[in-house]
């Protein structure tokens, strides 16, 4: 096999190994953002091309929600982020799923009233 075929392959282990990493974190925060209140929709299929959950307000705001995914950041950690905003939506790093519900459940009440940030 030649450095090319190398390449490919170890760039196909980093791909899975992020993909379960980023399946694992949201998992951890869809428990803790539950715990909050809100309702969550894990769209992890590979018709995504990153793993995402769609958290959103149950009653009358349905339509108010924030989708989140998991980026690399600097120094070999993961963060959550808005994906929305790309790279300026950071939310939280995925070692504390609590802080980052708290920062979740925060942008969804200002979302739903304005008046409160």
């Amino acid at each position: 096999m030649g450095l090319g075929g190398r390449r490919v392959l170890r760039g196909r282990w980093r791909t899975c190994r992020g993909r379960r990493a980023a399946v694992r974190y949201l998992d951890v925060l869809a428990h803790a953002v539950k715990a909050r209140g809100w309702r969550c929709v894990r769209l992890y299929g590979r018709e995504f091309p990153r793993p995402l959950l769609w958290v959103y307000a149950s009653g009358v705001a349905e339509d108010v929600g924030l989708v989140v995914c998991v980026r690399a950041v600097s120094g070999g950690m993961w963060a959550y982020h808005d994906v929305q905003r790309g790279r300026a939506g950071y939310l939280f790093p995925c070692g504390d799923a609590k802080a980052a519900a708290e920062q979740v459940d925060l942008l969804l009440k200002h979302r739903i009233f304005p008046s409160t940030w």
